[in-house]
């Protein structure tokens, strides 16, 4: 990554190519720093929320069947944890939304693709907590037949949601001076937050379920 960052930007490279790249990976980077920071925070928040669960409604879901329906339910309380995951950085992703919005390439591909991932980000950080005991309890009075039809909806959206950073091999032509090592700085402070949710992320949606009596 640090040999390829500095070779000669390819034919056709314009001055906004190499000003949008930098511009894109000095936000990431301070995206990923307040990301990392906000990791035990984000932890807390989680078990703060499956505590107020257990005090309003434990339980709620026994007897729920084992089928594509549960689905819904379970993946509800996947859209909860990372409502309160992503919201935590929410200041944080509305000005990496602020701060990349108006980056412009030569080529389409690479700003769709920044814009994408910028906004997908924020939709994330600004989805509503759903209400699980609630939805869960309403559930429960179908016998388990018809999972509430508006947060069935919201669910199905939240869960198609899925950023993706620009691609490397696109901004690698285009990176100037430090802008190869600050990339790499990213990597690596994105591969502690996806080891902490390696070794949280599955069990605080374990717990949450066990906490609601849900099937997963």
């Amino acid at each position: 990554m640090l040999a390829l960052g500095v070779t000669p930007a390819p034919a056709g490279a314009t001055p906004q190519d190499v000003a949008a790249t930098h511009a894109y990976i000095q936000a990431g980077y301070a995206l990923a720093r307040v990301s990392v920071a906000s990791l035990h925070r984000v932890q807390a928040r989680i078990e703060s929320y499956d505590r107020r669960l257990r005090r309003e409604c434990p339980g709620v879901g026994a007897g729920s069947p084992e089928d594509e329906a549960s689905q819904v339910a379970s993946n509800e309380v996947a859209d909860a944890l990372w409502s309160i995951g992503y919201g935590t950085d929410a200041p944080q992703i509305h000005a990496f939304l602020e701060k990349t919005r108006g980056l412009r390439w030569s080529n389409p591909a690479i700003t769709r693709a920044a814009h994408a991932f910028a906004g997908d980000l924020n939709q994330l950080a600004t989805s509503p907590l759903p209400d699980l005991c609630s939805d869960v309890a309403a559930w429960k009075q179908t016998a388990f037949q018809d999972f509430p039809a508006a947060s069935a909806t919201l669910v199905s959206r939240i869960q198609a949601i899925e950023p993706i950073a620009v691609p490397a091999r696109l901004l690698i032509p285009y990176e100037r001076g430090s802008d190869a090592a600050t990339y790499a700085r990213t990597t690596n402070l994105e591969g502690q937050i996806g080891e902490f949710e390696f070794v949280h992320g599955q069990a605080d949606w374990d717990q949450m379920l066990e906490t609601l009596s849900l099937n997963q």
